[in-house]
């Protein structure tokens, strides 16, 4: 095999690509949808603040006004839980400003309850709550609206009767509620990853978006650019291009060409993608953001990180590329790709499935295993290494695993690839195929 071939293909598959308006309108947009996916949810929450009127119906007689004052109680605390001071709403959605309207009991409840109902469909109400001594013996307060697909304010507003309720049930036992609420608080659990480097401070599920990032962006850009090996097979055997290029280099120079060329632009893209990341993670960057809570911290992506990302790429592109271009090779037109490229898809779509699992205990033995296998080992060994660095002899045995399943690989597809690249017509069957394998 003739370097010099090999580096003129892979340099005129790197410079078509990146040249291309389309490689970088691609480059900038992901970290532009990113930033947006993430930080513009939060900005749009904060921003907008809606109203919600709200009429409550107290048979009880003494829980109506508690729920008012409850519901503006809550209402500061979510500011002071933005500000980083308030635990107690941790987990419970920030609501619309609710304003409260204590309705009258009226001799006719029914009669009462129609009135409500026309006032919620006339527009003065969004909705209307009935306390009542049945249902709360049933742990029941009716809520009536137009729409009841607010669920994030559903869920604040049934906190706050919860802890009125409660508060009510202490005092009819004779117990202090404020008393009982010091005793019962919530704790929380303060996680610090522990590494060589020292430990830190770190939310776990911060760690577990991480990892589910890293492992998806390698997914996606696995599958991109196999599929692009297999669309540039299959447009230059259409267009009899390859009997031109075959006429001055060999079949498996210009299948390696072509593997190293469309790798390298897929590194470059990579290589942009992960220095935004590790700038967007900056501390400085996230405090100037000031959207997380005070105090919280994203786990870090150091150059460790991002070594081991780039290479387990560079061992998936070559398992799953080399695999599209006999794919492409050995067919006619995408219509026949997709068929054989199912088979491929399924080393895909396998470690989906062991996502949970494997970031749940990165150490278990099905981790382990099914990492050391090389078809899975580009997505699986970068979740683990996300979640917790493995062992050195893992990592290592993983890779020296993998890249000889890429060269066999290589081995075996070239052959395919050398007589397929030619062949016109007829789609081969596998025992065809197997006959390729073994006398080209």
């Amino acid at each position: 095999m003739r370097t010099e071939a090999v580096w003129t293909v892979a340099k005129r598959e790197y410079l078509t690509r990146v040249k291309s308006k389309g490689f970088w309108i691609a480059t900038l947009l992901l970290p532009i949808a990113m930033a947006a996916l993430t930080i513009l949810p939060s900005l749009i929450a904060m921003k907008a603040k809606a109203s919600h009127r709200l009429a409550v119906v107290d048979e009880v007689g003494e829980l109506g006004e508690k729920v008012a004052a409850g519901l503006d109680r809550a209402a500061e605390g979510a500011q002071e839980k933005a500000a980083g001071g308030d635990h107690e709403l941790d987990g419970v959605p920030e609501m619309a400003e609710v304003q409260v309207e204590l309705v009258a009991l009226e001799p006719d409840r029914e009669a009462l309850r129609a009135k409500l109902d026309r006032r919620v469909l006339g527009g003065e109400i969004d909705a209307w709550l009935w306390i009542s001594s049945a249902g709360l013996a049933k742990d029941v307060i009716e809520y009536h609206a137009e729409s009841v697909s607010n669920f994030m304010t559903q869920s604040r507003l049934s906190h706050v009767l919860s802890r009125v309720v409660a508060d009510s049930r202490l005092a009819q036992a004779g117990l202090d509620s404020a008393r009982v609420a010091e005793l019962t608080r919530d704790v929380d659990l303060q996680t610090v990853r522990v590494s060589e480097a020292g430990s830190r401070e770190e939310a776990g599920m911060a760690g577990f978006f991480l990892a589910y990032f890293l492992f998806f962006l390698l997914y996606m850009v696995v599958m991109l650019y196999g599929q692009q090996v297999l669309n540039g097979v299959l447009e230059e055997k259409s267009s009899r291009i390859v009997e031109v290029l075959l006429a001055s280099v060999r079949p498996l120079e210009l299948l390696v060409g072509k593997l190293l060329g469309i790798g390298a632009a897929g590194m470059t893209q990579l290589g942009i993608w992960l220095a935004t990341m590790v700038a967007l993670s900056a501390p400085a960057v996230m405090t100037a953001l000031a959207i997380a809570p005070a105090g919280a911290q994203l786990p870090r992506v150091g150059a460790p990180l991002v070594v081991h990302f780039l290479v387990l790429f560079l061992l998936g592109f070559g398992i799953f590329a080399t695999l599209y271009a006999a794919v492409g090779a050995a067919t006619n037109n995408i219509q026949e790709a997709q068929q054989y490229a199912g088979f491929i898809v399924i080393f895909l779509i396998v470690p989906m499935f062991l996502i949970i699992p494997i970031i749940n205990d990165p150490d278990s033995t099905l981790a382990v295993v099914m990492s050391m296998i090389p078809f899975f080992t580009p997505l699986l060994m970068m979740l683990r290494i996300a979640v917790k660095m493995p062992p050195l002899w893992q990592i290592l045995g993983s890779y020296v695993l993998t890249a000889t399943t890429v060269v066999l690989l290589i081995w075996i597809c070239a052959r395919i690839y050398r007589i397929g690249i030619l062949m016109y017509g007829k789609k081969p069957t596998f025992r065809e195929l197997w006959r390729w394998i073994r006398y080209a």
